[in-house]
């Protein structure tokens, strides 16, 4: 089992990781386009399509991460006013509408993923990129999501805290 938790962990975190650095390329390509525009040149067509790729990647591939870490937005607010007891409650009850509403999104994602192989298509803009190569990210990332949200659920730990307002 534990062979098991360190290779999904470590799926985790590489997609933390490039969710990180796909960030660091977003700077990086709107930087040189405001650059170039300014110099009075024509930003390369591949820089804009890159940054809206890495948009997709970076919010797919992270957003797991941000599961575990709760790093997700989510308003304490009634939570902080109910008692402990139903607190735990409705904490784990919104965790389990997390995990199925990824289940789902999962599903569908992965047909649309095996729809995009089957069909052969591509998003032709700036070059010819395979549309699969976008959307398998739907299957992996909400299917992760759906195990992160699942620890709050059977876990000792809980989504929400029960203390409204910043606690960083």
């Amino acid at each position: 089992m534990r062979a098991v938790t360190r290779v999904y962990d470590a799926l985790l975190y590489t997609m933390a990781f490039i969710a990180a650095v796909t960030l660091v390329w977003l700077m990086v390509s709107v930087v040189v386009s405001v650059l170039m525009r300014n110099l009075g040149l024509q930003p390369f067509a591949w820089l804009f399509t890159s940054a809206e790729y890495g948009i997709l990647y970076m919010t797919m591939l992270g957003a797991p991460w941000l599961v575990r870490e709760k790093g997700h937005v989510h308003i304490e607010l009634v939570t902080a006013a109910l008692p402990g007891p139903l607190r735990r409650f409705v904490s784990r009850l919104v965790a389990a509408l997390c995990v199925l509403v990824c289940v789902i999104l999962a599903w569908y994602g992965l047909q649309l993923f095996l729809t995009n192989i089957e069909r052969n298509n591509y998003d032709v803009r700036a070059y010819y990129y395979p549309r699969w190569l976008l959307t398998v990210t739907f299957p992996i990332a909400f299917s992760v999501m759906a195990i992160e949200f699942s620890r709050f659920v059977l876990g000792s730990d809980l989504m929400h805290s029960g203390e409204a307002g910043i606690h960083e």
